[in-house]
């Protein structure tokens, strides 16, 4: 099989086969959903329109889950391009529930996918506006989103977890893929 530059998306929504679309033509889209059926369903709109996309069921708030899409990608070749678009709202589930994919899964994400992104690569992250339901934070509060290692953010910050729903995901996005 011939190596391509890879795309990892997930979440299989219609923001990220929007993004997928202009910027992934020409390259192996490995699209990651929770929901299987989801992934195949755009999967198959994509591949009929001439794209390479291989549907793959993974867990956001699993690093398991995060690390077997990351290497079924890594069969296709080098990954050059990350789009997250995978999350929960509030109207979705609860708190305790957003925080695990919203912010331990998206930090999971950045820092595994940043070990093995090649070299200029890029990702974004796609963040939901419930982050601005909630006020600024303090730029201690930023500190700690910044520093705070991947497996100690949600004991660290559940007690005011509402106020960093959507602040995580920007902050986590930034720091992992500078």
């Amino acid at each position: 099989m011939a190596k391509k530059e890879v795309m990892i998306v997930t979440g299989a929504g219609q923001i990220s086969m929007a993004i997928a679309r202009r910027m992934g033509y020409g390259k192996k889209i490995v699209m990651g959903d929770k929901n299987l059926e989801n992934a195949k369903a755009i999967a198959g709109v994509m591949n009929q329109a001439g794209f390479d996309v291989e549907p793959v069921e993974m867990d956001l708030s699993s690093r398991e889950s995060i690390q077997a899409l990351i290497a079924k990608a890594l069969e296709y070749g080098e990954i050059k391009m990350l789009v997250n678009g995978a999350g929960v709202s509030p109207s979705q589930a609860p708190v305790e529930a957003i925080l695990k994919v919203d912010l331990y899964g998206t930090a999971v994400l950045l820092e595994e996918v940043g070990k093995v992104i090649a070299e200029g690569g890029v990702g974004v992250t796609i963040s939901s506006q419930s982050g601005w339901r909630m006020p600024q934070l303090t730029a201690e509060e930023d500190a700690a989103l910044a520093t705070t290692p991947t497996e100690e953010l949600l004991q660290a910050l559940h007690p005011a977890a509402g106020a960093y729903q959507g602040h995580a995901s920007r902050i986590s996005a930034g720091k992992a893929l500078q």
